[in-house]
């Protein structure tokens, strides 16, 4: 049944629509309009009128990085012959934390750009101290980022930050840009992995791991970025592999790996170990999340459980429930045969060449 309307009301529309065929705007896309003559001016709303919906779109780092970084090529020097791959691990930096919120914290302490990169150069001039091989693997167990607007992927509880996300972006990207560029003249070939599911960095992480992967891409042909999105990755190189998690993801995983293996962590790892077939591998799981360094070689007799400390100092509610703690990060050299080679860092430990340094701009 067709509506009836005046003579008055049907005139309008059909001006409505023929202002809308001259000006190519279909009545469905029309919000509002005017209809002029030379007595009247009418104001009209079109009740079909659907605003269209936003698309979210991922940021194009590809062509920003294009207008402002050129490509390198590098001719990295002779190793030393018998070692297949060097393995730098790092987990938990938590660019923007705050360890001592107002001065009140139990121990003290700072997490700041200037603690940060003080870190990021002992870090590098111990990998070029005890680089054995023409190829490294760098490891980022996640949690790089401490949190987006002062709270975790997961949200419902807000943290002490001394940065906003801005400054946080600039920084993360930053210090992974200048951990490559420091050694890539030494590698002939570098892998990254960035493990960017996690209960702190969440998205926020692989934002910055993509804009830094973008980066690499372009600018070194010998460095490959691995930007995991999934709870739990592997990857295999020569007789050995390497599975490598955060322990808690952004969403399902509430309590997560703990650091001391238990029977239900070991049967979610030997689940995965058979669902990809790794078992003919000599396997070791790597994971952070509780800030412990503990290395386990004899509980599963399938894999080693790893533990790695974390990078940055104990957070101040971590001082205040559990201890000071310590802040590590760890290198390996892997031989063609025989047993690796372990080089283990702990920042604020004399005992451990913590004054080791090399002068980083001849690199």
């Amino acid at each position: 049944m067709r509506p009836n309307i005046t003579e008055e009301e049907f005139e309008l529309i059909k001006g409505i629509r023929q202002a809308g065929e001259e000006h190519g705007v279909g009545l469905k896309n029309m919000d509002h309009g005017w209809l002029k003559s030379k007595n009247t001016s009418v104001h009209f709303r079109n009740p079909l009128f659907k605003k269209p919906e936003e698309e979210a779109k991922e940021i194009d780092f590809e062509s920003i990085v294009k207008k402002y970084v050129s490509p390198i090529r590098i001719t990295p020097e002779i190793t030393e012959d018998g070692f297949l791959f060097d393995r730098l691990v790092f987990t938990d930096v938590h660019i923007g934390m705050t360890p001592n919120e107002n001065g009140f914290s139990l121990y003290g302490g700072k997490w700041d750009e200037e603690e940060l990169f003080a870190r990021l150069e002992r870090m590098i001039a111990h990998v070029l101290s005890n680089r054995k091989s023409a190829t490294l693997i760098i490891d980022d167990l996640g949690d790089y980022m401490d949190g987006w607007n002062g709270e975790t992927v997961r949200k419902g509880h807000s943290l002490p930050q001394n940065m906003d996300n801005e400054k946080a972006f600039d920084l993360g990207l930053r210090f992974k840009i200048q951990l490559i560029d420091s050694l890539c003249a030494k590698y002939e070939k570098i892998i990254v992995n960035n493990i960017c599911n996690d209960n702190h960095s969440g998205a926020f992480g692989y934002v910055v791991n993509s804009a830094f992967k973008s980066i690499m891409d372009y600018r070194y042909a010998h460095v490959s970025v691995n930007n995991h999105r999934r709870f739990i990755n592997h990857y295999v190189f020569g007789n050995r592999c390497f599975i490598i998690t955060h322990g808690k993801d952004d969403k399902h995983l509430k309590f997560g790996f703990k650091p001391i293996l238990k029977p239900d962590g070991i049967e979610k790892i030997d689940n995965y170990i058979k669902e990809h077939r790794l078992w003919d591998y000599e396997i070791e799981f790597s994971k952070g999340d509780s800030h412990q360094k503990i290395f386990d070689e004899s509980t599963s007799q399938t894999f080693n459980y790893y533990n790695y400390g974390a990078f940055s100092p104990s957070s101040e509610w971590v001082q205040t429930n559990f201890k000071k703690g310590r802040s590590f990060f760890e290198f390996f050299n892997f031989p063609e045969e025989g047993e690796k080679v372990h080089n283990p860092y702990v920042f604020g430990w004399k005992t451990n060449r913590e004054e080791e340094t090399i002068d980083l701009t001849e690199i």
